[in-house]
């Protein structure tokens, strides 16, 4: 009897080889095809094509968790691609504005060397610290949430990984990150690509080794055409920004759209952006073609089809460079909506109108530098008992300038916001080689001073330049103590994120024996707080009229007492910030001298770093209500502190007030500012 055809079997009877689709390969042939497409390489991609194909957003790293797609973010796919190896551009500067998708794009470029060009590879921060924070935050959740990125570097945990929090090694390569503000860590090995992030942040010298960016593209030389360095960052200031700089050498390329209604190529420029006064809910933009409004829900599609444009001729071919403003911004992200209305509220505010034109517009802030008219501040001046501590005021710093023949020594108030009084200015007879001038600058930190509400303060912190005679300063600084001393050391370039850095152990002298790491420096950025103290002064004070209506002078006005006389305004306002040229040609900002004597400036230069030492830039409301409560209510001054002021009242310079506490007075220091 026969076998019955396969084709009478019941679909159930029947093999699963026979019921699927067996394909064009079977048996050892499917074997041998497998292998095959194990050996074929991955396929050419660009940086862009890999982020959409390979990249996967964290929820703990990303607003918008999921697939990469560049899509959302269309003009940063010619940023990207330049970074890709097929381009020719060797240096990428990419100066934008905030919450433009720049980060990503730099880690989706970071994934992409990991998978499809494996090679060494450095990433900077501004500092180390911050390199650690973005290794955990971004970098960790980049390999994690991409599958073949997975694949290639191996879990922190695994003997012998080679990934670290600031190391991740990979077949071909490793990523290194740093800080600019560590030599070491920016001349630690060869480096075929560089990211350099946020480099306007960067210090001025990397442990007063040279400039880290010049320091860190010095390790890619060695690779020649085959090297990739990306430059990002929002811009500072004009004349010292370093992405600036570097903008103004490339192509200078804009993003141009087309405007909805009659397809015109333009920019964004946020002069077209229009909306009624106190109405930016209001907001369009404007075409300067047909100059009709654009409504935010067009930008999607204006993106989409946008172009990058070279507006100039790079001075390096392989240099290309990009701006973007928050205007372009995706829906969703930054609307024009609220750009108006942070313009809006930055109004009358140097420092919000700064950080708009910074973060919003991704361009720089035009330092005004000219020295305020001291015969406006002395007109100005206000009277107050002497040596006593108006209400509002909080807390107590001092700056000091050693001379040749004196130390100089400036008391000030702080109060919220900023705001400051002079208290008194003291010259100490006597240089740096004196024991007695030493001697009374360590009474000073035992000294207190009446407060209006009946409290008597006493120095949270005193600054003390080291740049005269450093060894004396030092070992001065180690005798007292460097819980209530800090000594400073001035360095060029504003630095507003972190003005003050430290402190690093130096070695100090003490009774003519060198002890290693024995003192304790502050660095700090005077620059950043000379213009601050500029802008202070140039603030209004309201009129009488509006004290009387309870209005109170803006934050960080600078109260000066009637104590203060011509030649001590003269010396506050002693220089000017100028644009000087540098000798390869670029444009950089300078304090330089207006008068020979400037120590009033300097001594409020080194208490204003002393109130940033202290913490006084990051306390939370409730340091600075327990502050206010510590001194206490307003009552009426006592009769025994104003016949004390009043027997004060010549001029401020050369006197040395010697104010014992009374009994019965309370004398605090805060526990913040210890």
């Amino acid at each position: 009897m026969s076998a019955p055809s396969s084709t009478n079997l019941p679909a159930s009877g029947r093999s699963s080889a026979e019921t699927s689709d067996p394909g064009p390969f079977e048996g050892s042939d499917a074997l041998i095809h497998s292998w095959r497409q194990g050996l074929r390489p991955d396929p050419h991609l660009t940086v862009s094509e890999w982020a959409d194909r390979h990249r996967i957003l964290a929820a703990r790293a990303s607003a918008e968790p999921g697939r990469y797609r560049t899509s959302r973010t269309p003009y940063m796919r010619a940023i990207m691609d330049a970074l890709s190896p097929g381009n020719p551009a060797q240096r990428i500067v990419f100066m934008k504005a905030a919450q433009v998708g720049a980060t990503e794009a730099g880690n989706c470029w970071l994934g992409f060397v990991i998978h499809q060009a494996p090679g060494p590879m450095l990433a900077v921060q501004p500092t180390v610290e911050l390199a650690k924070r973005n290794s955990r935050q971004r970098i960790d959740p980049l390999i994690e949430e991409s599958a073949v990125l997975r694949d290639r570097v191996k879990p922190p945990r695994s003997r012998d990984a080679g990934n670290t929090m600031l190391s991740k090694e990979f077949a071909g390569g490793i990523l290194i990150m740093t800080g600019a503000n560590s030599a070491v860590g920016l001349r630690s090995t060869p480096a075929r690509y560089l990211f350099l992030d946020e480099v306007d942040a960067y210090p001025a010298s990397a442990d007063e080794e040279g400039d880290p960016v010049t320091l860190a593209e010095a390790r890619s030389l060695t690779f020649a055409h085959r090297r990739k360095v990306f430059l990002v960052s929002t811009p500072t200031i004009h004349g010292l920004s370093r992405i600036e700089r570097e903008y103004e050498t490339s192509d200078r390329r804009r993003y141009f759209v087309p405007c909805p209604h009659c397809g015109g190529m333009q920019w964004l420029k946020f002069e077209r952006l229009i909306w009624e006064k106190g109405r930016p809910e209001t907001a369009t933009y404007h075409c300067e073609s047909c100059d009709q409004p654009i409504s935010e829900h067009h930008k999607t599609a204006m993106l989409q089809q946008g172009e990058w444009r070279a507006t100039a001729e790079a001075a390096d071919p392989t240099t290309v460079g990009f701006h973007l403003s928050a205007l372009y911004s995706p829906v969703g992200w930054l609307s024009w909506t609220r750009i108006a209305r942070n313009w809006e509220a930055a109004q009358g505010s140097d420092e919000s109108l700064r950080a708009f034109r910074n973060t919003i517009l991704g361009e720089t802030w035009i330092e005004r530098g000219e020295a305020p008219d001291w015969q406006r501040l002395y007109e100005r001046r206000e009277r107050w008992p002497f040596g006593t501590v108006p209400s509002g005021g909080l807390f107590l710093t001092a700056g000091a300038d050693v001379q040749k023949d004196r130390i100089e020594v400036s008391i000030w108030a702080w109060g919220r916001g900023l705001t400051s009084w002079l208290i008194e200015h003291i010259v100490i007879d006597g240089g740096p080689d004196s024991a007695t001038a030493w001697q009374q600058l360590t009474d000073l930190l035992g000294r207190t001073w009446p407060h209006a509400h009946g409290v008597r303060l006493g120095l949270s912190k005193l600054a003390i330049d080291t740049g005269y005679e450093t060894p004396a300063v030092y070992g001065w600084a180690r005798k007292t103590g460097f819980a209530q001393v800090a000594p400073i050391k001035g360095v060029e370039g504003f630095n507003r994120a972190a003005p003050v850095a430290g402190p690093t152990h130096v070695d100090a002298t003490e009774g003519g024996r060198k002890i290693r790491r024995g003192a304790r420096l502050w660095t700090v950025a005077v620059a950043t707080f000379k213009a601050e103290t500029y802008r202070f002064l140039r603030l209004a004070r309201p009129t009488d009229e509006e004290i009387v209506a309870g209005a109170l002078a803006p934050a960080g006005y600078v109260h000066l007492s009637e104590v203060a006389d011509a030649e001590w305004l003269k010396q506050l306002v002693a220089e000017q910030l100028v644009t000087v040229k540098t000798r390869r040609g670029f444009q950089k900002l300078e304090w330089q001298k207006l008068r020979e004597r400037n120590e009033a400036l300097d001594c409020r230069v080194y208490a204003r770093a002393a109130a940033w030492i202290a913490g006084a830039d990051r306390w939370s409301e409730a340091m600075w209500k327990d502050l206010e409560a510590q001194v206490g209510e307003a009552p009426k001054i006592a009769e025994d502190i104003i016949s004390t002021a009043a027997e004060s009242s010549e001029d401020v310079a050369g006197v040395v007030r010697r104010l014992p506490p009374r009994q019965g007075r309370r004398v605090f220091r805060s526990s913040y500012v210890s």
